[in-house]
């Protein structure tokens, strides 16, 4: 399948999940990422605010301030194209809800890329060599190619998003690992 195709088969089976569902299988997901040593060593993570299909990242958010990390969520900034990493210290409120759902945190200070210690990425698909199948935008690939970003790169994903094999771009950036609710899995030996 092509990009295109497989965007849509990954939609309808993101659509397919009832809430209930996928409510239960976000919290066995982030409990993954919870127990894994990267997670637990890093003081600053940077995670996306989940639409209502992706994964929810809420517990991994509250796990992390409970730890006394900081928490950084990507301000999207349309016109220029690329994301600010900006602190955020609650999911209540301080945000605009914007293009399909996408919450865009509204302040919070910029939080140096060396400081990042983890970026939790969201993705339509992964294929089991960490190559990422995004909504075809490309903030995330612009983002990653920050010089001063040294950050692990990790995706979530439920099970059914994972493939064989993705067709990728020169510009596309892998993740260094990808958290399931069936397992977690590394691909670059240098980060882990």
């Amino acid at each position: 399948m092509d990009k295109t195709q497989l965007r849509q088969h990954f939609r309808t089976v993101l659509l397919g999940m009832s809430p209930e569902d996928r409510a239960e299988r976000s919290r066995k997901i982030c409990r993954n990422l919870i127990d894994t040593e990267q997670f637990a060593k890093v003081g600053t993570v940077m995670t996306y605010l989940s639409l209502p299909h992706e994964v929810d990242t809420s517990e991994v958010i509250l796990c992390a301030w409970q730890n006394g990390k900081t928490v950084a969520a990507p301000k999207i900034s349309w016109q220029q194209r690329h994301m600010i990493p900006v602190e955020i210290k609650t999911l209540e409120t301080g945000f605009l809800t914007e293009v399909a759902g996408l919450r865009n945190p509204v302040k919070g200070a910029p939080v140096p890329f060396e400081e990042i210690g983890m970026v939790i990425t969201p993705g339509l698909g992964f294929d089991k060599s960490g190559n990422r199948l995004g909504r075809g935008s490309s903030y995330y690939d612009r983002f990653f190619a920050n010089d001063g970003l040294k950050a692990v790169r990790c995706g979530l994903a439920f099970a059914e998003q994972v493939v064989d094999q993705i067709a990728v771009a020169k510009h596309d950036v892998p993740v260094d690992m990808l958290v399931t609710d069936e397992t977690v899995m590394y691909f670059n030996s240098a980060k882990s």
